[in-house]
C-alpha cells in the first residue's frame, strides 16, 4: 500500500532566463509516467506565437484587463518584460494544491522571486543552459523576435544568473529529458521532507489515519 504522508500538493516553480528551455522541460515533465502534475497556465498581454493556444499555453488578455486584475489582487505574481505583462492566477493555484495536485509554474525570474515572498514553502528550480553561447543560439533559432529584443533578453539573462542562489535547486538543461527527470526526482524528495510529512506521520504512528484507530 502506498501511504502518502503529504496530502497537499506541491507548488513547483520552474524558472530561469528566457531561452533556457523552461517550456520544453515542462512539457517533457508532463510526459513522464505516473505523474500528478497540473500546469498553471499564465496570463499575458503579449500576442500569441505561431501554434500557441489560448487557455493552453497562456491566457491572452488585453493590457486593460490585466491591470484590472492587478488592482483586484488576483495574481500570485506578475511581471512586465519588454512591454508586456505576465502573471499567475492565484485562485486556480490554491484550488489545485488543495486537491493534492503538483502545480507546475513556468515563469520568468522576476515573477519567481515574487512567489518566493508569498509562498516560501514552494519548490524553486532554476534552469540554466550548458553555456551562454547555447542560450544565445536558442534565442536566435526561435526567429520570433528582432535582434534588439534578443539582445535585451541576453542582457537580462546576464543579470539573472546572479540570482540563482535564491532558488532551492539548479538544473542544467543539457538534455531536456535528463532535466525533466532531475526535477521529478526533486519533487519526490520534497514530499519526503520531514517538515511536509511529520503531521501525517504522527497520525500514522498513533493509528489514527483516516480518522480510525489502528488495532
Amino acid at each position: 500500500m502506498d501511504v502518502k504522508l503529504n496530502e497537499r500538493g506541491l507548488l513547483v516553480v520552474i524558472s530561469g532566463p528566457s531561452g533556457v528551455g523552461k517550456g520544453t522541460i515542462r512539457k517533457a515533465l508532463f510526459e513522464m509516467p505516473d505523474n500528478n502534475f497540473c500546469y498553471s497556465v499564465s496570463m499575458t498581454t503579449r500576442k500569441p506565437r505561431e501554434g500557441e493556444v489560448d487557455g493552453v499555453d497562456y491566457f491572452f488578455v488585453s493590457r486593460e484587463e490585466f491591470e484590472r486584475r492587478i488592482k483586484q489582487k488576483q495574481f500570485l505574481e506578475y511581471a512586465e518584460f519588454v512591454g508586456e505583462y505576465y502573471g499567475t492566477p492565484l485562485e486556480y493555484v490554491e484550488k489545485k494544491l488543495s486537491e493534492g495536485k503538483e502545480v507546475i509554474i513556468e515563469i520568468e525570474v522576476q515573477g519567481a522571486l515574487q512567489v518566493r515572498e508569498k509562498m516560501p514553502e514552494a519548490v524553486f528550480v532554476f534552469i540554466v543552459p550548458p553555456s551562454k553561447q547555447v542560450l544565445y543560439d536558442r534565442l536566435m533559432k526561435r526567429g520570433t523576435e528582432q535582434t534588439k529584443d534578443i539582445e535585451k533578453r541576453i542582457d537580462k539573462a546576464e543579470r539573472e544568473y546572479h540570482l540563482a542562489y535564491k532558488y532551492d535547486y539548479i538544473v542544467v538543461n543539457d538534455d531536456v529529458y535528463n532535466a525533466a527527470d532531475r526535477i521529478y526526482a526533486i519533487i519526490r524528495a520534497e514530499h519526503a521532507k520531514t517538515e511536509r510529512s511529520i503531521h501525517m506521520y504522527t497520525k500514522l504512528m498513533e493509528g489514527k489515519v483516516n480518522g480510525k484507530q489502528k488495532h
